[in-house]
């Protein structure tokens, strides 16, 4: 099949009919996967350009650190952006349409959010720069409802978390360009004023040019559909069972995706005001300064997640997620009565076990869940819209006692996102399937045949080679040599 073609392309995908994308070996993936994982380096890199301008408004425009999280609210929305398109118009087009059809979708809104921005920065609109963020925020929550669970269900089951943290990496690769970007390249040498705000307004004129070409890459590549029937036969194949039951019943979903709100918006709100605990308790700290601290904070974060993705090569990836959660509480707790360089070293560490936390949510909130998968993955993405929630409370308690003394506030939502992990791990409601899913040959065992250079290619209506064998009716099999 060709990755790539100019002939006209359906966006429409029938959810009732199986692909065998679910069933697609490591080779067979990688290039699907590659793409979509660029998605993720272009929402880390608007997430942490989003951090560097928080501070950078509180300085410019005089405004106080709990009006600044309007960008935060306006970004991850709680009952804005990332909700409406998680639970809304991305989840319809998900589950009426498929995945490319949100990947294009997203992409074509983050483009109109980036040129929405242009104007608002050169004139120093607080207000209209929170517009176009809402609407980047409606991109971003479209392809973060598609991109997520595509990755962990696209290649060998057994490897979704590892695959879902790999590209999440990338993500974390795009925190650390932007505020490196904006310490050296908007902020420096041209003061508070609105010399730097010019100075961004053409990233995103530049973003903008790039998500619609990246959109027309999308359209013409030819990338595997995954639909409710692939997702089924994948929970049947693995005897996890709980696929059957309605959805209101799927009370694992549900803790997952509380458990996603609370640690995203404790996670949002240190990035937040993590310039803002820079220069308060470290001596001497300018902005620019607390910035270029971000961005190592950030390079702890993604370098957490390709340290965690290879843990989870030989340690169950619940057992991980356990550990590297209960690790954030132990340091964002410690950063609350730390100072100096020792408290900004906590911010660090708690950052770098951060990083596998919301992947691994994703990967094991939907593992499962059959037909409900593309319902659930929705329900998941939009608990980030705690991104809203957690840090105008933050910024309260930092504007009535200081940020580092309402770092408190994180620690509190971890705790509560820490009993899911306690969850996974030791209830068998929760942990059976996420093992059975997890210890499942598909797309490993019988991918390739041994000898002969050959492999069975399924026809018709893609059922299995012994069930074509046992009812050829409407189907064939033939054999490509590779």
């Amino acid at each position: 099949m060709a990755m790539f073609s100019i002939k006209k392309h359906s966006l429409r995908t029938r959810d009732d009919k199986r692909t065998k994308a679910s069933e697609l070996t490591l080779r067979q993936s990688i290039y699907p996967l590659c793409l979509v994982t660029m998605l993720f380096l272009l929402w880390g890199f608007s997430y942490g350009l989003l951090d560097t301008l928080n501070k950078h408004f509180q300085d410019t425009l005089n405004i106080s650190r709990a009006r600044s999280s309007g960008l935060q609210a306006a970004y991850f929305g709680k009952i804005r952006a990332y909700p409406l398109a998680s639970l809304g118009h991305a989840n319809w087009i998900l589950r009426h349409f498929g995945f490319k059809a949100v990947f294009i979708w997203g992409l074509c809104l983050y483009g109109i959010g980036a040129l929405i921005a242009w104007p608002c920065l050169l004139h120093r609109s607080f207000a209209g720069f929170c517009a176009a963020i809402f609407v980047i925020g409606n991109g971003l929550g479209s392809l973060e409802t598609a991109a997520n669970p595509y990755l962990a269900v696209c290649g060998p089951p057994r490897y979704s978390e590892i695959r879902i943290n790999l590209a999440q990496a990338f993500n974390a690769v795009g925190t650390v360009i932007a505020p490196v970007l904006g310490s050296y390249a908007f902020f420096k040498n041209v003061g508070n004023d609105e010399a730097s705000l010019r100075n961004v307004q053409w990233v995103y004129l530049a973003i903008a040019c790039f998500v619609f070409l990246l959109a027309v890459v999308f359209y013409f590549s030819t990338i595997p559909e995954i639909t409710d029937a692939d997702m089924m036969f994948q929970a049947q194949e693995t005897h996890v069972g709980v696929a059957e039951k309605p959805f209101r019943r799927q009370y694992r979903l549900f803790h997952a995706a509380f458990a996603q709100f609370c640690y995203t918006g404790a996670q949002v709100a240190i990035a937040g005001y993590f310039i803002n605990y820079a220069v308060e308790t470290r001596t001497g700290t300018s902005s620019a300064t607390g910035a270029i601290y971000l961005a190592i904070a950030q390079g702890c974060f993604a370098i957490g997640r390709f340290s965690g993705s290879f843990l989870m090569k030989f340690i169950k990836p619940r057992w991980v997620f356990l550990a590297y959660l209960t690790l954030v509480i132990v340091f964002n707790s410690a950063a609350t009565t730390q100072t100096q360089n020792t408290g900004i070293a906590m911010l660090c560490l708690t950052l770098f076990f951060e990083s596998v936390c919301f992947p691994t949510i994703v990967a094991l909130g939907i593992r499962g869940l059959g037909r409900h998968t593309k319902r659930g993955s929705g329900l998941i993405v939009a608990g980030v819209s705690g991104g809203a929630a957690v840090p105008p409370i933050l910024g309260a308690a930092a504007d009535a006692k200081g940020t580092g003394t309402a770092m408190v506030v994180p620690v509190c939502f971890f705790i509560a996102a820490w009993t899911y992990s306690l969850a996974v791990n030791f209830v068998p409601a929760y942990r059976d399937p996420a093992d059975k899913i997890g210890a499942a040959t598909i797309g490993i065992e019988g991918a390739d045949r041994t000898g002969s250079g050959e492999r069975c290619i399924e026809g018709g209506d893609g059922r299995s080679g012994n069930e074509e064998g046992n009812n050829s009716k409407g189907t064939e099999v033939r054999t490509e040599t590779v």
